[in-house]
């Protein structure tokens, strides 16, 4: 059953290409960081401490939310859903106007944008192996 968990810290550092991100456990203590590029984490930042934060054009999650809108379908929930070689994968959950369930493959770093671009932000999910995999090679 995969493990509702929400963002807790967000380092971005003008020194490095990868800014990391930070996913708490909502009932639990159990934390792991994934690496994101800096468009994301920038987009991510702002959409978190500007309440109400609109670009002056639409960036890409935008785009994603309003085609997904257009088409009839909801964006759900964000589902991090494997690990593997240090790389995680996630997926953006759908329910259409037919109430189907579909989930699209996406960059965890993507699915998170997208999410915060909701008010309150769209709940984020890990699956239980993908979280005891990530705590256990955490420093």
């Amino acid at each position: 059953m995969p493990i509702q968990m929400q963002l807790a810290r967000i380092i971005i550092s003008e020194l490095t290409e990868s800014q990391i991100i930070y996913l708490r456990e909502v009932d639990g203590d159990r934390e792991f960081p994934i690496l994101i590029g800096i468009f994301e984490a920038t987009n991510i930042d702002r959409r978190v401490k500007e309440d109400g934060y609109q670009p002056p054009r639409p960036l890409t999650h935008d785009l994603i939310v309003k085609t997904a809108e257009t088409l009839g379908a909801t964006v759900e929930s964000v589902i991090i859903n494997d690990l593997s070689d240090q790389t995680y994968f996630a997926k953006l959950r759908l329910k259409t106007a037919d109430d189907e369930t579909i989930e699209i493959d996406s960059r965890p770093s993507d699915a998170i944008a997208v999410a915060v671009t909701f008010t309150p932000p769209l709940p984020i999910y890990v699956a239980e192996h993908v979280l005891d995999e990530a705590a256990s090679s955490t420093p």
